[in-house]
């Protein structure tokens, strides 16, 4: 299991649900962070409380539906000359649901992908060569298992776009130490999903995160957290290594 005391993380949503509470478990873990929302107040709490476990972290802001905003923060982090180590691709948005899909506007599409494809695969072309120079690296890109419901289309849409290059770019770098794999936090009671979501959100840790420790050289595998609930981080890791293997052909 890698022990990531010391390394540095990117956290996208930080500031609410699953995102916060996995800010929390990579501080106690002695991860360094850097903690993103849309705006740097909403990151004042989550900063004061993963400071408080003694490791070094800051706040970054970017609307991820902005490209140029990405950019900004991603040029942001560079010229602190932050060695970022593991990316947690947390953040995403659930537009609406629309009882009338036929009528789905386009727009769903149109700020689904910009939020949920775009963003994160921009931030891990961003660092992805660093990472492969330095040989360590930990991609996790937040997922759904939403299916048969086309009345979150353009959600569902852009979170199987994201699975489909998250997977193809992990088979450029099978076999190293750098790892890009997918995660799904499962149906949670967070503002995206919903009050009456059957598993708390605390039922995602360590799961969600996993990907994060794993040391087996495998990627584009999709680790649902909720297959992990309850377990120690050792037994999740030992798990997921054991259990969950990468989808590409062997030699």
């Amino acid at each position: 299991m890698v022990n990531i005391k010391g390394k540095w993380a990117l956290i996208t949503g930080a500031s609410r649900g699953i995102g916060y509470l996995t800010a929390l478990f990579m501080a106690q873990q002695g991860c360094n962070l850097i903690l993103h929302s849309r705006t740097r107040g909403h990151c004042e709490k989550v900063l004061q409380e993963v400071l408080a476990y003694g490791v070094e972290a800051y706040i970054v802001s970017a609307e991820l539906s902005d490209l140029a905003s990405v950019e900004a923060m991603l040029h942001e982090i560079d010229e602190k000359g932050t060695p970022v180590d593991i990316v947690l691709n947390n953040a995403g948005v659930q537009i609406a649901y629309r009882n009338e899909y036929l009528q789905t506007p386009a727009s769903d599409y149109e700020v689904s992908f910009r939020i949920n494809t775009i963003a994160p695969m921009m931030i891990c072309y961003h660092f992805l060569p660093k990472m492969a120079e330095r040989g360590f690296g930990r991609i996790l890109n937040t997922t759904s298992g939403i299916t048969l419901d086309p009345q979150q289309a353009g959600y569902s849409a852009s979170k199987a776009a994201l699975d489909k290059v998250t997977i193809d770019l992990g088979s450029k770098y099978e076999g190293t130490n750098v790892m890009i794999n997918l995660t799904d936090p499962g149906w949670c009671r967070t503002d995206l999903g919903g009050a009456h979501a059957p598993n708390a959100p605390e039922s995602a840790i360590p799961g969600i995160v996993v990907g994060a420790f794993v040391d087996d050289r495998k990627s584009g595998r999709f680790l649902n957290a909720q297959y992990f609930t309850g377990m120690t981080l050792e037994d999740a890791v030992a798990k997921a290594e054991r259990e969950f293997d990468s989808p590409y052909p062997k030699a």
